[in-house]
């Protein structure tokens, strides 16, 4: 009875490390076989979850909303994002097929919402995750080295209508304040359909 209890332990050991292995290599190669089915168990299990507090103060993951770029229907999409000098970083965790990333980069705009404040952003770019990789967490980092996250997006806050424009007060003879970072409100209701992670 022993030995088979220790033949199931091990088994079952076994299996979930040759699980374990066939992850860290299908994401290492970001294989269609790992990320597929992968992409369908976040969309439709942990994507809600995680939309449930995404984006407000304290919460792992951000919201980015953005547009599909065939059927212009607006998405929002948790995602972890890091806040940069004039914009943002997110780690590109399943490479730079993901429906979420297309629809940024076809557009060149988004929104995010960070921290309970909304910023819209443009000028997306894909750059090298080694480039920003000290932005991000150590243990974050590590993550990315053992799954082989080689790139990043980038985007830039837009500044507010007007910025660059110096106005003056005539009247009183003073210019008007600078740029500041646009915020359009805090979160708003949820609703909108969950993207591809």
């Amino acid at each position: 009875m022993l030995l088979q209890v220790a033949t199931l332990v091990g088994a079952l050991f076994l299996g979930v490390v040759a699980i374990a292995l066939v992850y860290v290599l299908g994401m290492r190669a970001k294989t269609p076989l790992v990320l597929g089915p992968l992409i369908r168990l976040q969309r439709a299990i942990i994507n809600p979850k995680q939309m449930r507090s995404a984006g407000t103060p304290g919460a792992y993951a951000s919201v980015i909303r953005h547009r599909g770029r065939t059927s212009g229907r607006p998405y929002e999409t948790p995602v972890g994002v890091v806040a940069a000098d004039d914009g943002f970083l997110i780690a590109l965790v399943y490479g730079s097929r993901t429906n979420w990333l297309q629809n940024v980069l076809a557009s060149g705009s988004a929104t995010i919402v960070h921290e309970g404040q909304t910023y819209e952003v443009d000028q997306p770019e894909i750059i090298p995750m080694q480039a920003v990789s000290a932005r991000f967490a150590g243990g974050d980092q590590q993550g990315f080295r053992l799954l082989a996250v080689n790139q990043a997006l980038r985007v830039r806050r837009v500044a507010p209508q007007g910025a660059g424009e110096r106005v003056t007060d005539a009247a009183r003879g003073e210019a008007a304040m600078g740029p500041s970072v646009q915020t359009t409100g805090s979160i708003g209701a949820r609703g909108v359909a969950c993207g591809a992670p």
